[in-house]
């Protein structure tokens, strides 16, 4: 793997775009997403000593101040300070001095200074940033460590954090992973069975027909159904968590290769993908980018009782509960050739590449605190904001019978037995503005799904190369 140099021009990707793209939300966060990543791990100027987990750790009597930045709302960041008090309580000689802001504002303060070499000792990232961290040298690897201090048997997410050749590079600090989410009452004004585990997405998509509405009150299956004058929508979809990475991958298709450096928009698999996309949307079925445009925003229209099914990550619960909805959710549909996936975004700890091996040793110490004490893990579950990362606080009722609804939130922990991250890399941001612009010209009609598909190919294949050939 190549190692870059952070550079002042990542300022240039504009996050407000990737607030709607990801969909990653959790842990106090708003959209980048939903869903919605980041190596050497001395970082690009070679900083630091390799990590070990026999090194005898900053606890015990050296006095050390780390500083620990994080993204959050107001009330994230009351549990967090809490928790925070309780880790200095443990560790009387580490100091901690935080950052936080509401997520864009981190995000977008966190890029200036890395370029600056300022950036706080450990930090709460977002899971699709991760390794653009890491393959630009601005965190540790964290393999040692793992495997010296933590089960990994006993935590979710771990390896979502891992590198192609099998390097770890941050601890989750909460899961999304995504599942169908379905209005009940709508399925049952409709008279329609609710979604099963053993949909597939054309199931999908003609039981949506169903439930897809024009102004008229016709349904997407009667003659003279108005597709242009939508009032509630079977399907709403957008962006990539919450919208066409499940559906490519579950299609057998996706968007780079294993090593995450090359193309592999233009297949048979992502057409026959967008095309079931493509059809669904023309039909009126699923929400297009025009139709999202008549509501506040991409995530308000199942709340607001506008869609009877959406594709969601975890944090979805939060604003479906807030609205009062009656509602569930299930496994996402399977593929044609019965495969199916979860997206999945590990928003994780990171520790920075030029912090010294004292600091390092105690943002370590923050860490593991985190993901192996139950009490810790008990508290920042009931925000409700995320899967927790212990197994052992996951499957309990902590997490399960957390609130009514939704019943069945064991579907988000079988979720993860197929999940899979985004194709997070150094320049995800870039290529998924490159697919989103192409698929939505697809979408709309202004061009064929071929040529949206070789269009995308031609430019992500560029980005990465780009980076990766330098």
């Amino acid at each position: 793997m190549k190692t870059k140099k952070w550079s002042i021009a990542l300022l240039a990707v504009i996050l407000a775009t990737v607030l709607a793209l990801a969909g990653c939300g959790g842990g106090g966060s708003t959209e980048p997403t939903g869903s919605t990543d980041a190596g050497e791990g001395q970082g690009a100027e070679g900083t630091g000593s390799e990590p070990s987990g026999q090194t005898e750790p900053s606890g015990q009597n050296e006095q050390v101040e780390i500083t620990l930045g994080y993204y959050s709302d107001a009330k994230s960041d009351a549990k967090m300070k809490e928790l925070i008090e309780k880790f200095k309580a443990k560790h009387p000689n580490i100091t901690v001095k935080t950052q936080s802001a509401p997520y864009g504002q981190f995000f977008q303060k966190l890029d200036t200074q890395i370029a600056a070499g300022q950036a706080p000792d450990v930090w709460l990232s977002d899971g699709v940033y991760v390794m653009k961290y890491a393959e630009r040298g601005a965190v540790r690897e964290l393999t040692d460590w793992i495997e010296n201090d933590l089960n990994k048997d006993d935590y979710y997410g771990l390896d979502f954090n891992k590198d192609a050749e099998g390097r770890y590079w941050a601890v989750p600090q909460g899961i999304q992973v995504g599942v169908l989410f379905y209005n009940k009452d709508l399925f049952d004004k409709a008279q329609v069975p609710y979604p099963t585990e053993d949909w597939t997405w054309e199931d999908l998509k003609e039981t949506g027909a169903k439930l897809t509405v024009d102004a008229a009150g016709k349904t997407a299956e009667q003659d003279g159904f108005d597709s242009n004058n939508v009032n509630q929508f079977g399907l709403t979809f957008f962006s990539i968590t919450e919208g066409w990475f499940p559906v490519l991958k579950s299609y057998g298709g996706g968007v780079l290769d294993e090593t995450l450096t090359k193309s592999i928009v233009n297949s048979p698999e992502n057409k026959q993908a967008v095309e079931w996309m493509v059809d669904g949307m023309k039909r009126g079925i699923i929400t297009d980018p025009v139709d999202l445009k008549s509501f506040q925003s991409a995530m308000a229209v199942f709340p607001s009782g506008s869609a009877a099914m959406r594709i969601g990550i975890y944090s979805r619960v939060l604003a479906a509960n807030e609205a009062g909805l009656n509602y569930d959710v299930t496994l996402l549909p399977k593929g044609p050739d019965g495969k199916r996936f979860s997206p999945v975004i590990a928003n994780s700890w990171v520790i920075n590449a030029k912090s010294d091996d004292k600091k390092a040793q105690a943002a370590w110490e923050w860490i593991k605190f985190w993901a192996t004490e139950d009490e810790v893990q008990r508290e920042w579950a009931a925000l409700g904001e995320a899967v927790p990362v212990k197994k052992s606080v996951a499957q309990s009722d902590v997490f399960l019978t957390q609130s009514d609804k939704p019943a069945n939130r064991k579907a988000f922990l079988d979720s993860l037995e197929f999940a899979g991250t985004l194709d997070s890399n150094a320049v995800w941001e870039e290529w998924v503005g490159k697919f989103n612009e192409h698929a939505q010209r697809a979408f709309l009609g202004d061009t064929t799904v071929d040529e949206a598909l070789a269009a995308a190919d031609k430019d992500i294949q560029a980005i990465l190369d780009t980076f990766y050939q330098k």
